[in-house]
């Protein structure tokens, strides 16, 4: 089966017109059958308090699994009634799929911005997708924007955990638990070994940590991805390496592609075509769609 891919950073639900418009952003990725989506806000004052990310659960019909590292308090007491209030301003990764997420962890990336940079915690949100054809793993991550010193610890911890994955279980293990009120008639989901990274890498091709997550830089001829990185999905599709923009603009400049979707070296021959959705005007990103021929 054909299955469609979208990862898009939103910013808050912030456009290029400086308008907060999620309904905007829900149709620009609307027609992914699985959508990773970062900078998902709750509790912020700017975006009037919404919980974005029950917003477009309810907006796009999916089943969705939120994640945020980014967790402090918003609560107050009601004047009126002289309660607390409990409310959470949090800003993380989401993803949002067509078929039941059997699975789930937030994985909290290093977090070491230089002294009087401005940074926030990093995570990688882990789903573990039920598929009519098999289980996958997709992740839905948001790295540094600051230098490739930030980045670099994070590309190391975040292929770790990836590769660990399949050792470390998923949520629950029905061999090692003898209650089964744990997994309530559901069989354990099995920890499978592909998986697809998307997300805000904050960093292009031409930076050092590229390498790390597809192999070394400079060799003559198209990069053989070593035990433990990833196909680039852009690059797989026929693609040049250092081609395409994922981001509107950087400090006034053309911002470059540093929105990616690596894929396990067993899912590249799966991949049908990859495109940016440059029409998008929803974020200062643009959205990265794949498409994929999964059994």
């Amino acid at each position: 089966m054909t299955i469609t891919f979208a990862t898009y950073n939103i910013q808050y639900g912030k456009g290029q017109d400086g308008a907060y418009d999620l309904e905007r952003i829900a149709r620009e990725v609307e027609a992914a059958d699985v959508i990773a989506l970062q900078e998902v806000a709750t509790g912020f004052r700017r975006n009037d308090f919404v919980d974005q990310a029950a917003w477009f659960a309810e907006r796009l019909d999916r089943y969705a699994v939120y994640g945020a590292p980014y967790d402090v308090d918003a609560s107050y007491r009601d004047a009126a009634t002289g309660r607390v209030v409990n409310r959470r301003r949090r800003f993380g990764n989401m993803v949002l799929s067509r078929w039941p997420i059997r699975s789930t962890r937030t994985l909290v990336l290093p977090f070491s911005p230089p002294a009087r940079d401005q940074d926030i915690q990093r995570c990688a949100v882990e789903a573990v997708l039920d598929l009519p054809g098999g289980a996958i793993r997709v992740y839905s991550l948001h790295l540094s924007h600051l230098t490739p010193g930030t980045r670099t610890p994070q590309v190391e911890a975040l292929k770790a955990l990836v590769a660990s994955a399949p050792r470390d279980g998923m949520a629950w293990a029905n061999e090692r638990n003898t209650d089964p009120s744990w997994a309530e008639g559901w069989r354990e989901p099995a920890p499978p070994e592909p998986c697809i990274l998307f997300g805000d890498f904050n960093l292009r091709p031409a930076d050092p940590e590229y390498p790390l997550l597809v192999g070394d830089l400079g060799l003559p001829g198209p990069r053989v991805p070593l035990r433990g990185q990833f196909v680039d999905a852009w690059v797989q599709a026929g693609n040049a390496e250092r081609t395409g923009c994922t981001l509107a603009e950087w400090n006034g400049e053309p911002g470059g592609r540093i929105d990616y979707a690596f894929l396990h070296p067993a899912l590249a021959p799966a991949l049908r075509r990859a495109w940016i959705g440059d029409d998008a005007r929803g974020s200062d990103h643009y959205p990265f769609f794949i498409e994929m021929a999964l059994p």
